[in-house]
């Protein structure tokens, strides 16, 4: 990787800027590619954008730029891009900083304001090299700027025709992203979509966790038809199967639950009566679980309420200290509560259904 250090002027950076979106961005005469395939979607706050200008302003210096130069003769940046989408973000009246005391956008600064930006000198490496050194290099001095995601870091090593067209449909802001529009009911909270976690869960799912397995063998595929297809049919069979979505459904494994059961000979009326009744069972403390609990029939999803320590300690004195079952003194803290009637025969976590089990004994009878 052949590497030299340019100065650049914000005059140069900003002439012909343009953000056309998914189209692509440039700046720098309409040479640099200012958001490349392998490139994260723009993530800075405002205050991190105005934090950049402000640098500008008070002539401090800002961290290095790396631009790449291509056969052709046009650059793209590799890294830096958050703050080149500032400066030019700023540039174009799109946000403002507070200056002197006054809210000012670019178009509010006085002619000297506006020449001492344009003529700040940025720092600016031009690399030379081939993909694989580009790639490594972007892995390197990503390690101490703004953190990649996992995905945008795969993004990167993965870069081609299969990545940008599945970006078109995992990727893009909420409300034009198709994945979000008909999952949004399904899909956890904590999921930023700009931050390409919709488009890792599609690919966790459809690759039963071998996500870079399957990104590298679809690398050079002319699309992603084949992850959009899978999980429109994952958003379908979940409401088919489920009705109507409550708020327990958001960020469940619907792609896990759908691989394993979509084949399955489902009684869709009795599924969803069942999930009706078990969200008015009291003993029931994790609600989200009834989904699984409903395909697999293990009680260990649903975590059911468990006898507090008052109830312990007033069984187990009536008892004197003695396991039920075998007559064997323990203390209280090698003993284990148990339902004398289980939860799924309508047993209830109260103080007549408890009765104070040694572990073995426990264990003896979870085992039967």
């Amino acid at each position: 990787m052949k590497v030299k250090l340019h100065h650049i002027t914000i005059r140069e950076l900003v002439n012909g800027y343009e953000n056309r979106e998914d189209e692509g961005v440039v700046g720098y005469g309409g040479i640099l590619d200012i958001r490349p395939p392998y490139q994260r979607e723009f993530i800075y706050s405002t205050e991190k954008q105005r934090a950049v200008i402000d640098t500008i302003f008070k002539n401090f210096p800002l961290n290095i730029l790396y631009w790449v130069k291509r056969d052709d003769g046009t650059f793209e940046v590799m890294d830096g891009q958050q703050r080149t989408l500032s400066i030019c973000e700023y540039y174009s009246c799109n946000f403002s900083i507070e200056k002197d005391g006054f809210t000012k956008g670019y178009d509010n600064l006085t002619d000297k304001e506006q020449k001492k930006f344009l003529d700040y000198k940025l720092m600016v490496y031009f690399c030379e090299g081939n993909d694989y050194e580009k790639l490594e290099w972007f892995r390197t001095i990503n390690i101490a700027g703004e953190d990649l995601s996992d995905q945008e870091m795969r993004n990167a090593v993965y870069n081609g025709t299969w990545v940008n067209d599945a970006k078109r449909w995992f990727s893009k802001k909420f409300a034009g992203c198709p994945a979000y529009q008909i999952g949004n009911k399904y899909i956890g909270s904590s999921v930023k979509i700009n931050r390409q976690d919709l488009l890792e869960l599609a690919i966790k799912w459809i690759s039963k966790g071998n996500i870079n397995e399957y990104m590298r063998t679809h690398q050079n595929y002319k699309d992603a038809s084949e992850l959009w297809e899978y999980y429109k049919n994952v958003i379908e069979w979940v409401q088919n199967i489920f009705g109507e979505p409550r708020k327990e459904m958001k960020g469940l494994a619907w792609g896990e639950y759908y691989n394993d059961y979509k084949d399955k000979n489902l009684d869709i009326e009795v599924i969803q009566q069942k999930v009706d009744e078990l969200m008015q069972d009291e003993e029931i403390e994790n609600k989200k679980g009834i989904y699984l609990y409903v395909l697999d029939g293990k009680e260990r999803h649903l975590n059911l309420r468990q006898f507090p320590d008052s109830i312990r300690r007033t069984v187990y004195e009536k008892q004197q200290g003695k396991c039920h079952i075998c007559q064997k003194e323990c203390k209280i803290e090698e003993m284990e509560a148990d339902h004398w009637k289980p939860w799924h025969k309508g047993g209830k976590t109260e103080i007549k259904n408890c009765r104070m089990l040694c572990s073995d004994c426990n264990r003896e009878k979870s085992g039967k």
